[in-house]
């Protein structure tokens, strides 16, 4: 348990109430502190100043010291406290921070999802990083995720693949000319799947009839790069769910829906009544000729999803989707479910730069950045790390440039820095953490209690991070902890010092709350700097 949780229940204990708990700014002050009395002076009719004073006096704890100061009640941690909590946390190693999961079905979380039909650009990323983040992180505080990537695959768009990869054979195995329509999909790997076609079909598979059978071994060839891309950056999915697949239940979904009287037809076509839930408009689900829209698809799927009986449905998608949330809402709140169970995390636009001008588009992809463009130029833990440094819900820029800068105006090599360099301050000295577990970190300065207490706090981060949906604090956490580290160090003198082994026990639990957070984030910390 977190040194916040353990103080949290006490507290709420001994004054018989749920409490809030903050961090002042000022450590010096206190580590945490309470506004309770704020709340209470209404009602017990004193002012917080006088309600703070009597409640900090019920306090007796060797964990901390209790102060009143103008309506806050303060906790100071001791440093007995703060050392017992350091060796809980090294003995715990890779799982500090750790929870048991007890629920599998926490959460249903839907990533990516991009249509299988073409290489992910830089605007799946985004959403790529911040989904496996968002369950790496739930899983090691004890919070069940299932993760799927759904298979947009009976669209359109699937025989726009097939057709475009025959006009392209055509062209270039052929020397035909050829008519584009105005939309298809171009770009190197339009050739590249038109020679894997020829090699393996031959000349017959471009014939118009054999269309749909083209356009299905394209859809596999496009997500095996799919999933080696996502796999390059470390992301592996837990289920891959083929929207075709789900199709032989439309008739079934659509009397479910029909149930809640909020379906009708008009002229043959199969409305569902999703303006009665907040959408602009009714939005069809059967056209007139028979043919499910998109919509349709993503009921069914949704259906499918919901039956499964999860706490939480999370969608993370880009931000021109913010107007398909009401109609879908409705649709899952007509099928009889709790459609406030849905939350969809959208994620903004990313600008991409090199050297202070545009990135070139991908001749790959002929008309946009690739993931696989930006894993060749910065690497994963770059890649991941950037994506998941400001909030999603704002827009993201960002020079590749600077991120290959070795100093400390790169936030990756600066914190990679502060691990490595404790490192190399146990190199130095002669010793390992095994050496030095047995030091009491009792008697610190204020400055290391302080950056002790910093360290010991990546637990509620992490918490924090998955209850808000703000993941970039996480890399906001381990910015500050390193700054605080790399300052420590500068000014103190350890190797060689009388309390040398406090220092470098402090140390380890600064190295291995940044080398879990990294974890958490996907990201290797270093143990060496490389030049």
């Amino acid at each position: 348990m977190s040194a916040k949780d353990t103080l949290k229940n006490e507290i709420s204990a001994i004054l018989g109430r749920e409490v809030v708990i903050e961090k002042p700014k000022d450590k010096t002050l206190a580590h945490y502190a309470t506004p309770l009395a704020f709340g209470l002076a209404k009602e017990l009719k004193k002012s917080p100043v006088a309600i703070a004073a009597q409640m900090a006096q019920q306090f007796s704890s060797p964990n901390y010291e209790v102060t009143a100061v103008n309506g806050y009640i303060n906790f100071k941690l001791s440093g007995d406290f703060l050392d017992s909590l350091a060796n809980d946390a090294l003995k715990s190693g890779d799982k500090f921070g750790s929870k048991e999961i007890t629920n599998p079905k926490n959460i249903f979380l839907e990533y990516i999802s991009a249509n299988p039909t073409g290489p992910l650009h830089i605007g799946h990323v985004r959403g790529a990083v911040y989904g496996d983040t968002l369950a790496r992180v739930a899983r090691h505080i004890g919070v069940g995720v299932h993760t799927e990537y759904y298979i947009n695959d009976a669209g359109n768009q699937i025989d726009l693949l097939g057709i475009s990869i025959t006009l392209r054979a055509k062209e270039i195995l052929f020397n035909e000319t050829v008519e584009y329509p105005e939309k298809y999909y171009r770009g190197d790997y339009i050739d590249e799947l038109a020679h894997k076609a020829y090699d393996k079909f031959g000349k017959e598979i471009f014939e118009s009839s054999r269309n749909s059978e083209l356009a299905e071994f394209a859809k596999d060839e496009v997500l095996k790069i799919i999933k080696k891309d996502l796999a390059d950056a470390g992301i592996f999915i837990d289920n891959w769910a083929s929207e075709k697949s789900y199709y032989d239940q439309l008739e079934q979904t659509l009397e479910q829906l029909e149930k809640s009287g909020q379906v009708y037809k008009k002229d043959s076509t199969t409305y569902i009544a999703s303006s009665k839930l907040g959408d602009d408009s009714d939005r069809v689900v059967v056209r007139s000729d028979g043919r499910p829209t998109y919509l349709a698809g993503d009921i069914i799927y949704h259906n499918v999803k919901f039956a499964n009986d999860f706490d939480t449905y999370i969608n993370i998608w880009g931000a021109d989707h913010h107007g398909y949330i009401a109609r879908l809402k409705a649709a899952i709140n007509f099928l009889g479910y709790d459609e406030s169970k849905l939350e969809v995390i959208l994620m903004q636009m990313v600008s991409l730069l090199k050297d202070g001008k545009p990135f070139k588009m991908s001749k790959r992809a002929g008309t946009s950045v690739l993931m696989s463009d930006i894993l060749a130029e910065i690497g994963s833990d770059a890649l991941r790390f950037i994506f998941i440094s400001k909030a999603g819900n704002s827009s993201l820029e960002f020079d590749i440039d600077e991120l290959k800068k070795q100093d400390s105006s790169n936030p990756i090599f600066y914190i990679n820095y502060a691990h490595a360099r404790v490192n190399q301050i146990f190199a130095k000295a002669n010793k390992t953490p095994a050496d030095v577990a047995n030091a009491s970190l009792t008697n610190l300065s204020d400055d290391g209690k302080n950056l002790l207490f910093e360290a010991l706090t990546m637990p509620e981060v992490l918490e924090d991070a998955l209850n808000q949906r703000s993941l970039h604090k996480i890399p906001d956490y381990l910015k500050s902890l390193s700054a605080s580290f790399h300052k420590f160090y500068n000014e103190n003198r350890v190797v060689g010092s009388q309390n040398e082994d406090e220092l470098l026990k402090l140390f380890s639990v600064v190295a291995l709350s940044i080398k879990v957070a990294l974890n958490l984030m996907g990201i290797k910390a270093k143990d060496i700097m490389e030049n």
